[in-house]
């Protein structure tokens, strides 16, 4: 059974900075790439980032690159995303996604499995 679980979000400032987790039940964790996907009230889910099985190669939103960064340490399951700099406009619910593929996919459905979110709210 592969679960998802995704933690670090809460309420913060503009300018302030969060750090995602999201750690996956899988003991072949390092044979998949890896994404983060976000939404917004009212907007359609869109791609953040992805990150290779070996984290070598990654892909990131233009708008968003610069002030968000994706790792992973598969030693311990785990994808991270690092948001600097955040801006209200970011406020949506944050989602891991796990890519049986091993591709660095923008597209939503070439994702097997997906955590339940992470509220990240910035206000002004």
């Amino acid at each position: 059974q592969v679960q998802l679980v995704e933690s670090g979000g809460g309420l913060v400032q503009a300018g302030d900075s969060l750090r995602l987790s999201c750690v996956v039940s899988k003991l072949t964790f390092s044979s998949y790439s890896m994404g983060w996907f976000r939404q917004a009230p009212g907007k359609e889910r869109e791609f953040v980032a992805a990150i290779s099985r070996s984290g070598g190669s990654t892909s990131y939103t233009d708008s968003m690159k610069g002030r968000f960064t994706i790792s992973r340490d598969n030693a311990k399951n785990m994808v991270i995303l690092q948001m600097n700099s955040l801006k209200p406009e970011d406020t949506a619910v944050y989602y891991c996604a796990l890519n049986r593929w091993g591709s660095l996919s923008g597209r939503m459905q070439d994702y097997n499995y997906w955590g339940q979110g992470t509220q990240v709210t910035v206000s002004s």
